[in-house]
């Protein structure tokens, strides 16, 4: 799964690797978790821009917003056609920035964080949905939900699943309305282990509320 995440980056390096047309504000954050807005890539008119997204997806079908806590992740292996998803992985596909992402590994009757990031990366980039519901009051929220596949064996000691991390090409293909089904779903694979780098952390992270460098710095630091 993917229930906790950091960004770190500038603007400037946003702007560029995503070539933004239009992009909300975004402040560093260290220790993002669900039912928070976080900035979120999509096609647009014109070009691509980047949004505030509520993390934690609500159909537009739904009766009321609780049903996010639950959908903060989709599985890749029932995406395309479970009822909560299929419609936004159809034509509501996005990209969530990101330098890294925490996962516990289960030690004894304790759980140790660690933090997990593509090796030599400033910014890499989760397959995610977006959908948009309206409440009861009319007012309009845009949410969404990172994919996740099952772990490449540097994750499979810590977590059975991690999420589904693309590559340039892989992001091109994304956020194209006109890629097919098939072409899609080959995207939703483990990322390549060698490539990524997993290093323990401070129980500090366990808190969503706290903040700061401390959350990333190696244990042994």
């Amino acid at each position: 799964m993917c229930g906790r995440f950091a960004r770190i980056v500038s603007d400037r390096t946003l702007r560029e690797k995503y070539r933004l047309e239009r992009m909300a504000r975004l402040r560093d954050g260290y220790n993002i978790a669900p039912m928070q807005n976080i900035g979120a890539v999509r096609a647009a008119e014109g070009g691509r821009e980047l949004v505030l997204l509520r993390w934690g997806l609500i159909p537009s079908w739904s009766k009321d917003d609780k049903i996010a806590n639950k959908l903060t992740n989709a599985r890749a292996e029932t995406v395309a056609e479970k009822p909560s998803f299929r419609s936004a992985f159809k034509s509501r596909r996005c990209i969530i920035p990101a330098s890294g992402f925490f996962e516990w590994k289960r030690e004894s009757k304790q759980k140790q964080p660690f933090y997990i990031h593509p090796r030599g990366e400033e910014l890499f980039s989760f397959a995610a949905l977006w959908e948009t519901w309206h409440d009861p009051e009319g007012e309009i929220v845009e949410s969404c939900a990172i994919i996740t596949t099952e772990a490449n064996e540097l994750m499979q000691p810590i977590h059975d699943r991690m999420p589904v991390i693309l590559n340039w090409s892989g992001e091109e293909q994304w956020l194209d309305p006109e890629t097919s089904k098939e072409d899609l779903r080959s995207l939703l694979v483990p990322f390549a282990s060698d490539q990524m780098e997993a290093y323990p952390v401070s129980t500090w992270v366990n808190n969503a509320k706290n903040q700061g460098p401390k959350c990333i710095e190696p244990l042994s630091a």
